[in-house]
């Protein structure tokens, strides 16, 4: 395993670019699963999440190449239509295989998903979509068997605990486009990265309405062609830099993201007090001075609510601005492992339930920590960056799964990191 020794207090200075998304590829990519046709995705980051995709996809018999941060898929012959637990438990995203076995083989076996350690994620609302599409659907020593004659298009309401799942919807829509007759999705995530698959699907001949609202409208058709798309920008990595240039004290632009995917998340920054500047497809963040910043409550939200997995990196941020606030988690309720890491280096955070109560230090100081999940790595990084001293961010696979060579990227910035096998 490696880490991630990060030397605080040096500001950063530049401009970085925004990789593809990596919440929009891993879907993206499933979507071949639906026809007998070339796929071309370009602007696909290179990421853990990403390798381990396509390793399930190659294990289904297609042929990928990636070349760069271009994939290419021919579907070739199938050869299983099993996901077996060895790729899917390192990775949820990987469950989104189900709805497109079902809806184009109609059948399939796929083994309960893993991914971070943020809480109970249950895939009750994948499976109660894809039922009702009419899939046979039962559970058996960690995996779902799953077969059909035939899905039929029906009313479908995903709502669940905490709002809509991204991913359920994406499953249920993948299974529904090669469905006989109407689906309707009621509760439909609405998040950019589903409107993205979305928009896949259209160029493969699915009939779709309602994309990016609450209502998604299926008309199924008998069969779908290939496509070449290129993926949205990541707004999570936009944002963690916006965030490393609040929390750094730096002037920082950020170029080829999707501001207006970021609504939440820069109307929240602007709150607290930095500067940040709109031009299109580029971020300015101004120098600012942290201990003039103010205080926010910040509740996390579906989109285009505050994203959950930006919750992390805003408390890192938070843990440097002066008076208290508060972060809701309406998501994922358990998604603060990273708060005691945090208190490692001088953080003051109180729990109270799914609410982190923090009162802002005038200093962190650096700490060997050890990161929980993909977000968690960031925050802690971020908060290495402004620290005093030195910070090992153990664990670092993590950050590796959902940032595409973030330390290169830091370095070109001016920041003093560097990896270091560990034992």
């Amino acid at each position: 395993m490696e880490k991630l020794v990060v030397y605080g207090g040096k500001p950063l200075k530049g401009k970085v670019a925004v990789s593809g998304s990596k919440n929009a590829s891993l879907p993206i990519l499933t979507a071949a699963l639906l026809t007998d046709e070339k796929c071309v995705i370009e602007g696909v980051p290179n990421l853990r999440d990403i390798t381990t995709m396509i390793r399930i996809l190659r294990n289904f018999g297609m042929k990928v190449i990636q070349d760069g941060h271009r994939v290419s898929i021919d579907p070739c012959k199938y050869t299983s239509t099993e996901a077996p637990y060895k790729l899917v438990s390192t990775m949820r995203a990987s469950f989104c295989v189900l709805g497109p076995l079902l809806g184009k083989h109609k059948k399939a076996k796929v083994s309960l998903p893993g991914g971070c350690v943020i809480g109970p994620r249950p895939v009750d609302l994948h499976l109660k979509g894809l039922r009702a599409l009419g899939a046979k659907i039962d559970v058996e020593g960690g995996y779902v068997l799953a077969k059909t004659r035939g899905l039929r298009g029906t009313s479908i309401y995903l709502g669940g605990s905490f709002g809509s799942s991204v991913l359920g919807t994406a499953n249920v829509l993948m299974a529904a486009v090669l469905a006989k007759g109407r689906t309707v999705i009621e509760n439909a995530a609405c998040e950019p990265e589903l409107v993205d698959l979305a928009h896949v699907l259209l160029k493969m001949g699915a009939k779709i309405q309602g994309h990016g609202t609450p209502m998604l409208i299926v008309d199924g058709v008998r069969k779908l062609g290939g496509f070449k798309h290129r993926v949205i920008p990541d707004r999570i990595e936009a944002g963690t830099f916006l965030l490393a240039a609040a929390i750094t004290n730096s002037e920082l632009t950020i170029t080829g993201a999707r501001p207006d995917h970021m609504g939440a998340v820069l109307d929240k920054l602007r709150e607290v007090g930095v500067q940040v500047q709109v031009r299109d497809t580029t971020m300015i963040v101004r120098k600012g001075n942290p201990s003039k910043y103010r205080s926010v409550d910040v509740v996390t939200l579906p989109y285009p609510g505050f994203p959950t997995d930006m919750q992390a990196q805003m408390m890192a941020l938070l843990c440097r601005t002066p008076g208290i606030s508060i972060i809701t988690e309406k998501i994922y309720p358990d998604r603060y492992m990273h708060v005691a890491e945090l208190g490692r280096m001088g953080a003051q955070i109180k729990m109270e339930g799914a609410c982190a109560i923090i009162q802002g230090v005038d200093r962190l100081k650096g700490a060997p920590v050890m990161a929980s999940d993909l977000r968690a790595s960031a925050a802690l990084v971020l908060a290495g960056l402004a620290s005093k001293g030195t910070t090992e961010v153990h664990r670092l696979y993590h950050l590796d799964r959902g940032y595409d060579r973030v330390d290169q990227k830091l370095v070109a910035l001016g920041a003093s990191v560097h990896r270091e096998k560990t034992d």
